[in-house]
């Protein structure tokens, strides 16, 4: 429950995501036009840039009354320069790759700006010097990259974020001030925006006149994207959120850091992946998935119980096994997907995913009750 006074996510903000919103279909539109290796590999690195852009901003109206006149106008650009390379990402490693470096620059470099124009505190001020260490060369990195091509460019790519993912964990987050309830209640919100985007991808899937088939396979979408809302709304996000409100000091800070901007990516960038497999799935219900849109369905699972895993491992320092056994279920599903129609392979997603809900709903009944019902108070 929120505290009186307690600082809530802003409308500005959810304006602001509803930028994100269009950078997630846009990346699960260049997979799903390129279903390869290359393609995949692509899609990964460009949401794993988005994502960090992103969280970037979430620790700066954390921190900052963005929507002050100034800082509004501010964040309005920056949703100009997000709208920007969310249009280039289709074609990020060619013909527009330039124009989507650019813009993300534009977009990583107007962070810095306003952080150090918005406050006038000096442990802030020293913390910002920091993070612009990693902050400002990464972005330049991914500009010359668009003059490359091929493995060259995929390289510096990796170079590139590698750098400025590495920023808040090699030079630390000390001097930052994290609003614990905000803080959770918006990287909250951006899974809620992801799931969203695995919803939009069952009706963006269908090809053709509706049949029983495709349907199911609708229906079956669905309850996946259900149990995979169920697996982080019911009890993890408000467990989680709890154990936040304890911590003090750098502690906080760097449980911030730690569980929601970097164990967040697989948790959000799982959910893209399942989105990219059940589009393909939804295309040809009576084919057998191809090789990638099967690792992105049941990879995409695993991968999103794989970020819960480790969020839970950080935050309270205990061993999720029922959805340990579920992430290894799902790769070892991988090859089956493929030799099965996708129907089936919808369907096996969502009896893993559905059965993963019923058995820790049954399992931990009165634990569960207690964690909501503390919640509800």
């Amino acid at each position: 429950m929120a505290e009186a006074g307690e600082k809530r996510v802003a409308p500005l903000e959810l304006f602001f995501d509803l930028v994100f919103v269009f950078a997630l279909t846009q990346v699960t539109k260049l997979m799903a036009e390129h279903p390869n290796w290359t393609g995949l590999g692509r899609g990964l690195l460009i949401l794993a840039a988005l994502w960090w852009a992103w969280g970037a901003y979430a620790w700066l109206t954390n921190y900052i009354a963005a929507e002050e006149d100034r800082e509004r106008l501010l964040m309005f650009a920056v949703m100009g320069a997000f709208l920007v390379a969310a249009l280039a990402v289709p074609h990020a490693f060619d013909d527009n790759a330039l124009l989507f470096a650019v813009a993300y620059a534009v977009a990583r470099w107007l962070h810095i700006f306003i952080f150090a124009e918005a406050n006038d505190d000096l442990d802030a001020a020293e913390a910002i010097r920091r993070l612009a260490r990693t902050a400002l060369p990464a972005p330049a990195l991914l500009i010359s990259a668009a003059f490359l091509d091929g493995t060259a460019q995929a390289l510096v790519w990796i170079a590139a974020l590698a750098i400025d993912f590495a920023g808040p964990f090699v030079f630390g987050v000390k001097g930052f001030r994290v609003s614990p309830g905000h803080f959770a209640e918006r990287f909250s919100l951006i899974v809620i925006i992801a799931l969203g985007e695995s919803i939009v991808a069952i009706g963006t899937g269908i090809q053709g006149e509706l049949d029983a088939g495709i349907v199911g396979g609708a229906l079956l979408g669905l309850v996946v994207a259900c149990a995979l809302w169920w697996a982080y709304f019911d009890v993890v996000a408000l467990v989680s959120e709890r154990h936040f409100r304890e911590l003090r000091g750098d502690h906080l800070v760097r449980v911030a850091r730690d569980s929601y901007s970097y164990l967040h990516l697989p948790i959000i960038a799982g959910i893209v992946l399942v989105a990219l497999g059940v589009k393909k799935a939804i295309g040809h219900v009576e084919d057998p998935l191809e090789t990638v849109p099967a690792v992105a369905l049941f990879g995409g699972i695993a991968l999103y119980y794989a970020g819960h895993l480790g969020f839970r491992l950080r935050n309270v320092r205990s061993l999720n096994r029922p959805r340990l056994v579920a992430a290894v279920a799902c790769l070892c599903l991988i090859p089956l997907s493929t030799e099965v129609d996708a129907i089936w392979a919808l369907a096996l997603a969502a009896a893993v995913t559905s059965a993963v809900i019923a058995y820790e709903t049954i399992r931990w009944a009165e634990a569960r009750s207690r964690v909501r019902q503390a919640h509800a108070d």
